[in-house]
């Protein structure tokens, strides 16, 4: 649960560096790692080896060949739509793809709870490789693409809409709203890739993983009735999450909700105290899985234990 999710639904949290939730949650401490670790295998450990005279690894190697992503029609292999998003063309490339998923995605998965986050960065990286794949040939451009930034643009585009108006320091100096820095980033990736200006960037998987992120979004909020072909996705049984904090539930699933007493902290039909483990794990639970994921009685524990602490 992050620092701004804590004063929406109480003060009631356990502190931790930078307010309260996970500095590295699991999806993007793994991704973080992997990455990093698949570059320096790919360009430093394995570039000094040969095979019957080309490079194993670095730039044109044989890993480049058979894992970035070749448009169709070349060199396109099914598997490079997944594996492409974990090369890079060097350290400034993976540094700031890294840095802005970090950036981005903290809270979003910190929201979101890391199984969805996860579907959500994979589709995007996915359509990204899908849009640039057939998009790149019909523009000439006929050489491999490798990196994140796909996905890393989809994460850009679900924290400018589920935090439009959380100030984004360009150059960390002046702010900007989330809205209108994705607005105009956007804008700027449509009139380059366009133009062709800034060649060797491959802008169409920018918003191929853009639009794949809104139109995902907006079948999160129900925007576009998909919503239950979007819940059986993410696996879920109770609820589907629909954007700010609102849900969808069946009738028949909507249950009454235990009352708890705010000056003795017991449940009024007779139960147990609340403990500091009961909160204890509460906590874990939307660390693992999101806010979204309690239960009503949860939900309820958590606002009293909070009321009380005033």
């Amino acid at each position: 649960m992050s620092f701004f999710q804590a004063q929406t639904y109480g003060s009631y949290y356990r502190p931790s560096l930078w307010g309260g939730f996970k500095f590295f949650p699991p999806v993007i401490k793994a991704l973080l790692i992997s990455n990093v670790a698949i570059w320096l295998f790919v360009d430093f450990l394995l570039a000094p080896f040969t095979i019957a005279g080309i490079r194993v690894g670095g730039s044109g190697g044989i890993l480049t060949y058979y894992l970035a992503l070749w448009p169709l029609g070349t060199h396109f292999l099914p598997w490079q739509l997944f594996t492409y998003m974990f090369m890079h063309g060097g350290f400034a490339h993976l540094f700031f793809n890294m840095l802005a998923l970090w950036m981005f995605g903290m809270e979003l998965e910190n929201t979101w709870g890391s199984r969805k986050f996860l579907i959500y960065y994979l589709l995007c990286g996915l359509g990204a490789g899908i849009a640039n794949m057939l998009v790149a040939p019909l523009l000439g451009q006929l050489a491999p693409t490798v990196g994140a930034s796909g996905a890393v643009f989809g994460v850009l585009v679900a924290f400018g809409m589920l935090f439009p108006d959380r100030p984004i320091y360009i150059y960390f100096l002046l702010p900007v709203r989330a809205k209108y820095f994705v607005a105009v980033y956007m804008a700027l990736e449509m009139f380059y890739g366009v133009t062709g200006t800034t060649d060797g960037v491959a802008h169409f998987a920018h918003l191929g993983g853009a639009a794949v992120g809104l139109l995902y979004v907006f079948v999160d909020r129900g925007v576009i009735p998909l919503g239950s072909w979007l819940h059986g996705l993410e696996g879920g049984r109770e609820r589907a999450f629909w954007g700010y904090g609102r849900f969808a539930r069946k009738r028949e699933e909507v249950h009454e909700a235990k009352f708890y007493d705010i000056k003795t902290g017991k449940k009024q039909n007779g139960g147990n105290d609340i403990t500091q483990e009961d909160i204890d794990a509460i906590l874990d639970k939307i660390s693992a899985g999101g806010y979204q994921n309690l239960t009503d009685e949860e939900k309820r524990i958590l606002f009293e234990a909070s009321k009380k602490l005033h």
